[in-house]
């Protein structure tokens, strides 16, 4: 059966599609006067939530280690890593043993990952991420022996140990075969980490400070100054570009630049994007922004169906004569195509408004695909239209 994505099938005199599309009128009607479709209200977004501070930011620190304590399920006798490890771990107790006679199965070579947040003092704790590097079925119910957690630039700034959680499970025979549960080669330590080195970081003594956007907008700068400007009652602040603003130190704030900078990650700015409108034509998702508008364009969408039926006919011979019954298949191929009437919509109608209108009338995700494209191929879309 055929669906009309714009109008509803009826008799071929065409009253029901008629009927269709002056209802379909009367949806975009009731929906370009129904109150906050038309004039979308923007919301204020704080400035702590679309920006952040240069130099306020978390590092990336790493190492690899030693996972021991487990129950055969570590790596093989083909990762050399896993024994290398072990020997250095050995000698550094004092303790000389050969790589070629150290083939344990309880023991797996991992990768210790963690994240430094900003402000992180000497002492201070933070959770790490323990992952097998070698052919391991499983980390869990292991300990992880101290490892030293370096940042980009070589340095230690963390040391990490203790018992892995893992969170999946592995059980099997020697027959072959079991169950897993999740990922048991990758698992976290809380807390599993110490700080032993701080990043610099003084905001005492700064004369201005770099705000920078997370999207660059020149529209979202703009506003953002102007809020700026507007809490410390001066011209304070500057945008560098789309996505820096320059915040000079106000007068009786040089001992007062925490409280200085909690006021303004506080304030709210309304943020603006460009229109865009994203497609993922793998799962048929349609993503649009509120900027999204549409040129006086007619529209008609229709899908063409044919039908083949296969059946048997069946022929038989006059009685007492010499022939035989035979069987010969028949095809019946039909094809009809939907009766679908040009939809004009008018200039300024949001994509939003057009959409809530198809999609009463039974408009298929990727049939709104479909008529997307069409749409920005016509030159009537006034967005960006992006596939991924």
């Amino acid at each position: 059966m055929t669906t009309s994505l714009l109008t509803q099938r009826g008799p071929r005199a065409g009253g029901g599609g008629l009927r269709g599309l002056m209802w379909l009128g009367l949806v975009l009607g009731g929906l370009l006067a129904a109150p906050g479709l038309a004039g979308t209200p923007a919301w204020a977004i704080r400035l702590k939530d679309i920006a952040s501070f240069k130099g306020v930011r978390p590092n990336q620190l790493v190492g690899n280690g030693l996972v021991v304590g487990l129950n055969g399920t570590g790596d093989g006798t083909n990762v050399d890593v896993n024994t290398q490890e072990l020997a250095n771990f050995l000698s550094q107790l004092g303790v000389q043993a050969s790589r070629d006679k150290l083939k344990v199965k309880n023991i797996a070579a991992v990768v210790v990952t963690a994240t430094l947040p900003p402000f992180a003092r000497v002492g201070s704790r933070i959770d790490v991420l323990v992952s097998s590097i070698g052919d391991a079925k499983s980390l869990q119910g292991g300990t992880l022996l101290l490892t030293p957690l370096k940042g980009v630039d070589g340095q230690v700034y963390a040391l990490a140990q203790g018992p892995v959680t893992v969170g999946g499970f592995t059980a099997g025979g020697q027959a072959g075969g079991g169950v897993t549960k999740n990922h048991p080669t990758a698992g976290r330590i809380a807390n599993g980490a110490t700080v032993e080195r701080e990043i610099p970081l003084d905001l005492l003594g700064k004369d201005e400070f770099t705000l920078t956007l997370h999207e660059a907008d020149f529209t979202t700068s703009q506003r953002a100054v102007q809020a700026i400007n507007r809490h410390l009652k001066g011209n304070y602040a500057h945008s560098r570009d789309g996505a820096t603003i320059v915040i000079k130190l106000p007068p009786g704030y040089k001992d007062r630049v925490v409280p200085l900078l909690a006021a303004l990650e506080n304030l709210e700015v309304t943020p603006d994007a460009p229109a865009r409108v994203v497609i993922d034509e793998r799962n048929g998702t349609v993503v649009m922004g509120a900027m999204v508008r549409l040129s006086t364009v007619a529209i008609a969408h229709g899908n063409l169906v044919v039908q083949i039926k296969e059946s048997a006919r069946v022929s038989q011979p006059p009685p007492f004569s010499p022939g035989q019954t035979v069987v010969t298949p028949e095809s019946a191929v039909s094809v009809r195509e939907g009766e679908n009437r040009l939809m004009v919509l008018p200039e300024g109608v949001s994509i939003g408004q057009v959409v809530q209108a198809l999609n009463a009338i039974g408009v298929t995700p990727r049939d709104l695909i479909a008529i997307l494209q069409a749409i920005k191929a016509a030159g009537a879309l006034q967005a960006e239209l992006e596939i991924i």
